[in-house]
């Protein structure tokens, strides 16, 4: 698409992200922030590229319909206490693998930023979506990158918005990374919409 869709898509997402950062920061114990956001046209071959190779945590959900479209969150396992204590106040423990506090966590703090995205989507359009629950899966972020994909049933370029958030808490600060699959028919119904 072109550089005026990328912008509106930027713009968007920079808008949502701001806003659930804030909201985020007042309840959590930590401080969130927005350290990046990118939009670019992408296969899924040169978005796994453009990652490195590393182990994931990730919460995930899809938009059918319409305007169909996928979103997920990368966190690194490794950085469970520092999440944990910047969301709730207090660690969880470093296991081999997730415990179900764990997963629940990622899941909840997941489907509150995905929410973000998907509510700034659906105010844009001026239409509702309903989004499939959010699951969490863990695994090298190519495979997780490919699932993000295969929900759409398609492999071509397609808009890829990237925003990279922190979490600081005390001395510590992680990073995780939202992924959202936009396909044409959604950015040109964004695109139309700010243009009419």
């Amino acid at each position: 698409m072109d550089a005026e869709n990328d912008k509106i898509l930027e713009k968007i997402a920079c808008a949502s992200m701001e806003k659930c950062m804030v909201r985020l920061t007042r309840v959590a114990a930590g401080k969130w922030g927005v350290a990046g956001i990118s939009v670019l046209r992408r296969s899924m071959e040169e978005t796994i590229r453009g990652h490195a190779a590393m182990t994931g945590a990730a919460v995930f959900f899809e938009v059918k319909g319409d305007y169909p479209f996928a979103s997920m969150v990368i966190f690194r396992p490794e950085d469970i206490e520092t999440i944990s204590r910047g969301f709730l106040g207090f660690s969880f423990s470093k296991l081999p693998g997730f415990t179900q506090a764990q997963e629940l966590l990622l899941s909840e703090l997941g489907n509150i930023i995905l929410n973000a995205v998907i509510s700034a989507l659906s105010n844009a359009l001026q239409r509702s979506f309903l989004p499939s629950a959010p699951k969490c899966v863990s695994g090298e972020t190519q495979y997780l990158l490919e699932a993000l994909w295969s929900a759409l049933g398609e492999e071509r370029p397609n808009s890829v918005v990237t925003i990279m958030l922190d979490l600081q808490c005390d001395d510590a600060i992680t990073r995780c990374e939202v992924v959202a699959v936009i396909p044409e028919s959604l950015e040109l119904a964004l695109a139309a919409g700010r243009r009419g």
